[in-house]
């Protein structure tokens, strides 16, 4: 069934290579690479080596018929393909296995893939923007932001291609600008955005409008004690409507939110800081502490996997786009390896998927299950 699937999904791809040299299809060395990225292979020659491995089993799945492509072959046809295709390729396929919820929170946010910039050139090195459903750990989309560009351009593309009706979308201050939450509200989602101190007015508006809530005795405090260190959180929030001439700009403004967080931590001075939150949804104290909170796990459960458990940065990948469309294999990978419900860290997921087809084929059955039915 993922087989078909597969090939649903990613049969649209083109193949830019002259016809009369292609001795491997495009979608045989495709499927390898994936199978490869899914068991932990970090480069090319260790996709190469997979698929040499376990021959047997790719052929009676009707793939490498021919053979195993040497690993300069693999390099050149995975770094060929559009990326542009393949992401849409990417993000029909998390449409088609991901239902939005109602109030579903979906975190944006940029990474910098460390090891993809030209030889001799570190201007060029790659800027990624991810979407990430955080409730259920899977990575929506992706767009690379443009050369002489930042996420500001990147983002808006990024929603375009999403499906956000019904969901909370929560982006740093980064992306805090009126026409993304434009977009947003156009694709009847709501926007929830973290502000910064350098965004002069907005910042002190909502500050000032806190001004109160500030002297007032602090209800509702939590505290952690976790990691040597005791941090302490309460948050507030206001009705827009009361402020609606100060905020006119910003499109269905409903709440206004404050996030206060102390930290002690042995040996260092204690810390207070306060942040402050606009959305467009109408947003309780306690689902605000909720959606600040589960942001950060675009950074927690996607980034720092990527990095640790996977070896993004490591990853020294650059020609064509080779860099870019190794991420989205990589991504499409880690959703498929949670998606298995099997226990175990993702490393020992990949581990089990190097040694038995068995298991890889359980991982590429939970990825495309939906898709499937």
């Amino acid at each position: 069934m993922y087989l078909e699937a597969f090939t649903t999904f990613f049969s649209e791809l083109t193949d830019t290579r002259q016809s009369a040299k292609i001795t491997y299809p495009l979608e045989d060395i495709l499927f390898v690479t994936l199978c490869g990225v899914i068991a932990g292979a970090e480069g090319w020659s260790e996709i190469r080596d997979y698929a040499d491995g376990h021959l047997d089993w790719f052929q009676q799945h009707g793939y490498l018929s021919d053979g195993v492509p040497v690993d300069d072959t693999i390099a050149r046809t995975i770094s060929r393909i559009d990326p542009e295709q393949f992401r849409l390729c990417f993000i029909k396929w998390m449409q088609a296995v991901h239902e939005i919820t109602q109030g579903q929170l979906i975190a944006i946010d940029g990474k910098t893939l460390r090891g993809s910039y030209q030889r001799g050139n570190r201007q060029s090195t790659i800027h990624m923007v991810n979407a990430f459903a955080c409730k259920n750990k899977l990575v929506l989309g992706q767009v690379k932001t443009s050369e002489k560009s930042n996420e500001i351009t990147a983002i808006p593309d990024l929603i375009k291609l999403l499906d956000i009706e019904g969901a909370l979308v929560s982006i740093d201050a980064m992306g805090c600008q009126v026409n993304i939450a434009e977009h947003i509200v156009e694709q009847g989602g709501d926007y929830l955005f973290t502000l910064k101190s350098n965004q002069g007015n907005l910042h002190k508006a909502v500050e000032t409008a806190f001004s109160e809530t500030r002297k007032a005795p602090l209800g509702g405090v939590s505290f952690e004690l976790q990691h040597g260190r005791i941090e302490a959180r309460v948050y507030h929030v206001l009705s827009a409507k009361q402020f609606k001439e100060e905020f006119s700009q910003w499109p269905q403004l409903q709440t206004l939110g404050m996030s206060m967080s102390f930290r002690q931590q042995k040996g260092k001075a204690p810390e207070l800081m306060y942040r402050y939150h606009i959305s467009s949804a109408e947003l309780t104290e306690q689902q605000l502490a909720e959606a600040v909170r589960a942001h950060w796990a675009v950074e927690n459960s996607l980034h720092w996997v990527l990095d640790v458990c996977m070896a993004e940065d490591a990853c020294q990948i650059y020609q064509d786009h080779g860099a870019e469309n190794w991420a989205m294999l990589r991504q499409a990978a880690l959703n498929m390896l949670r998606s298995e419900s099997s226990k175990g860290s993702i490393p020992a997921k990949q581990k089990r998927a190097w040694m038995k087809t068995a298991y890889l084929e359980a991982v590429l059955n939970a990825g495309f299950s939906d898709m499937a039915n």
